[in-house]
């Protein structure tokens, strides 16, 4: 029952974080934990879920030609590397420093897509800002490691900042959090035990997920929407782990 009840919130909770491509990870953490999977094996299950659901929201993406590999390389080079560091230095830290981390990292997030307005004329940016790009993947890297999750939900508010447009940072989004999940997933691999039969069960509903509301995403919904149901969902998130703190 507890496999079957696991599938089912990794289908649901992949479907809705795939609406604007942020990796559900930061949901399904906690969700396991609140199960009784103890937080050492539901941290590489969450990235491992991270990097299977987005690798096949991605797919959708590449086949439909809606990815820009330009923009997509530096954010993946740095958040790959950071993941890493993030992933080594987590276990030290105390694991109420790692929950205001989470409240701060959701808040900030669902406060940037509600609040965060920018001129039409610059909400279809299509140049490279490698610089800026790479600082972006890089702070998401270190969150992922840190936190378990994918960083999607940092590297999306800051592009919508650089002036990408919603649909393009769900794409592009869910192109690089697979890579940032998988190397901090390794890392987390090498310090602990990994329940590859729990991965198992989570990537499975996460690859479903993922690719049904990838879909949903770009036939039915405009930019203004996605944005307004990653505000809601990221935001629910941070009210559920303050009366959790």
């Amino acid at each position: 029952m507890t496999e079957a009840l696991i599938f089912v919130i990794s289908f649901i909770a992949s479907f809705l974080f795939a609406l604007g491509g942020v990796g559900a990870a930061i949901i399904l953490i906690p969700i396991l934990v609140s199960l009784g999977i103890p937080i050492n094996t539901a941290r590489p299950a969450g990235l491992f879920y991270n990097t299977v659901s987005m690798a096949g929201a991605s797919y959708h993406n590449i086949k439909h030609k809606r990815l820009d590999f330009k923009v997509g390389i530096p954010l993946i080079l740095s958040s790959f590397f950071f993941a890493v560091v993030g992933a080594w230095v987590s276990p030290s830290l105390p694991s109420r420093l790692i929950l205001l981390l989470f409240i701060a990292f959701l808040l900030f997030s669902s406060g940037m897509f509600f609040l965060h307005r920018k001129k039409a004329v610059h909400q279809n940016r299509t140049d490279t800002p490698y610089i800026s790009l790479s600082l972006t993947g890089a702070l998401a890297g270190l969150l992922s490691g840190l936190l378990g999750v994918g960083g999607g939900g940092i590297i999306s508010p800051l592009m919508l900042m650089l002036g990408y447009s919603p649909k393009k940072i769900a794409s592009i989004t869910a192109f690089v959090v697979p890579f940032s999940s998988f190397s901090a997933f390794l890392t987390y691999w090498t310090m602990g035990h990994v329940d590859w039969r729990l991965m198992l069960i989570v990537s499975t509903g996460g690859m479903a997920g993922a690719v049904l509301g990838t879909r949903v995403m770009h036939n039915h919904l405009n930019p203004q929407t996605v944005k307004k149901i990653l505000g809601i969902i990221l935001l629910g998130m941070a009210i559920k782990l303050i009366f959790k703190l």
